[in-house]
């Protein structure tokens, strides 16, 4: 059942669950052709500090901004608010999305044509096919996107790593005796929020570096049965069954942003994060190489497991067209490009941006991600609805939070269990 024929189901739940007050200002607010509604769930400060980025251009063009935001880092919440505001036809002029999502509102008929702008500003030539998968559908450009996010990346508070005598763990063994440092000298190893989309990522990574990018691809992108069945799957589950000894008993519900927090001020050694994570040490002003150090997450580097995180533009009435022209235009200039991801933490979507204003991590990541890119280990994250459609993104992140919190409790029975649950919702 395609998300058009979904979308009228579970308006009444989508309102309860984020209150319909933000909604009626976005109505209100349609009159006004010079504002752009923007649904998203950017409401971290590193996040509000880059998307203000966007604002301020557009700011000054002369066209003014009206959040919808809904909080919960892995948009599940903003995804069912936005059902609730199709289904009443009540559009914003774009909605943050991730992979699939936008296929599905783009099959259903909900999204605006952008064709016309992406030829005359040479999209199709600076931005990785990749993410024009997601981004244009049946050859016609329904989104921007604003970033390339990846996933297996592992930030440290560089004065506890000092204390302890910690070095760049380089395996996934290192990686244990490095989390076992701090545990000794008494700060919680393992920064983590206790929500299945942040152990999912946990996941995605030690299936990685556990299996390689090959098994990664085949198992998590391709969906093969053998793969997701296999020893290997099974000392990936092992091997993430080890990393929960060193999260504190206080992880469960805790927001991404939190957890690092924790990692900032020096209560926590590590968090195992996307990107994003940077953003906050930059806006608590924080530097790579002084304060904090970000590596690839053990047994991964020369690999890039990605997300990125899209403008999706519904089909708004012509008053309102200039408006997200502008929008869509905006973000995908290169200033704005540059601008954003410089505070986002994460790397331009497009590839002819320069890495100069880029700190140490940031110029790390546009170039793994090219070479990721060249090699062919360049990767959509499971866990960040890039690896596969929704149905089975909702069943791994299911499973692995089950796991984790000892609902699964052995290995075998969550190979078994992720096997099933995955040829199930294809």
């Amino acid at each position: 059942m395609t998300l058009h024929m979904k979308l009228i189901a579970g308006v009444a739940l989508a309102a309860a669950s984020v209150g319909l007050a933000g909604f009626g200002t976005v109505g209100a607010a349609q009159a006004q052709t010079k504002e752009v509604q923007m649904l998203h769930w950017w409401t971290s400060g590193g996040e509000a500090a880059a998307l203000k980025v966007i604002k301020d251009a557009l700011a000054k063009q002369g066209y003014g901004w009206k959040d919808v935001p809904v909080a919960g880092g892995g948009g599940n919440a903003a995804m069912t608010a936005l059902k609730a505001m199709v289904a009443a036809g009540n559009y914003p002029t774009a909605s943050q999305m991730l992979g699939y999502n936008v296929l599905d509102y783009a099959q259903a008929g909900k999204l605006a044509d952008l064709t016309e702008l992406a030829k005359s500003e040479g999209w199709d030539k600076a931005i990785p096919a990749p993410l024009q998968k997601f981004s244009v559908y049946d050859g016609k450009w329904v989104a921007v996107p604003v970033n390339v996010h990846s996933v297996n990346w592992v930030w440290l508070n560089k004065a506890v790593m000092d204390k302890i005598g910690g070095t760049e763990p380089k395996t996934f063994d290192d990686f244990l005796a490095l989390l076992d440092k701090a545990k000794k000298a008494g700060v919680t190893p393992l920064a983590l929020g206790g929500q299945d989309w942040q152990e999912a990522i946990l996941f995605d990574d030690v299936v990685l570096s556990t299996g390689g990018p090959e098994f990664y691809k085949k198992a998590f992108n391709d969906l093969d049965e053998a793969s997701l069945k296999s020893d290997t799957m099974k000392k990936s589950f092992d091997n993430l069954a080890k990393l929960k000894a060193y999260v504190d008993p206080n992880f469960s519900g805790r927001d991404w942003n939190l957890a690092t927090a924790m990692v900032i001020k020096g209560d926590a050694l590590v968090q195992v994060m996307g990107d994003w994570a940077k953003g906050e040490f930059h806006n608590a002003n924080k530097a790579p190489g002084t304060d904090f150090l970000c590596y690839r997450f053990p047994g991964t580097d020369g690999s890039v497991a990605y997300n990125s995180d899209m403008f999706a533009m519904f089909d708004v009435g012509a008053d309102r067209k200039d408006a997200q022209t502008a929008l869509a235009k905006t973000t995908e200039s290169k200033d704005v490009q540059a601008g954003f991801n410089i505070i986002k933490g994460s790397v331009p979507a497009r590839t002819d941006v320069s890495d100069e204003g880029f700190d140490a991590c940031g110029k790390k990541g546009i170039a793994d991600l090219k070479k990721a890119s060249a090699d062919g280990n360049f990767f959509g994250s499971l866990a960040q609805g890039y690896g596969a459609p929704p149905a089975v993104t909702n069943a791994y992140l299911d499973v692995v939070d089950k796991f984790f919190n000892g609902q699964i409790k052995t290995s075998d029975e969550a190979v078994t269990q992720l096997a099933r649950a995955i040829d199930d919702a294809k």
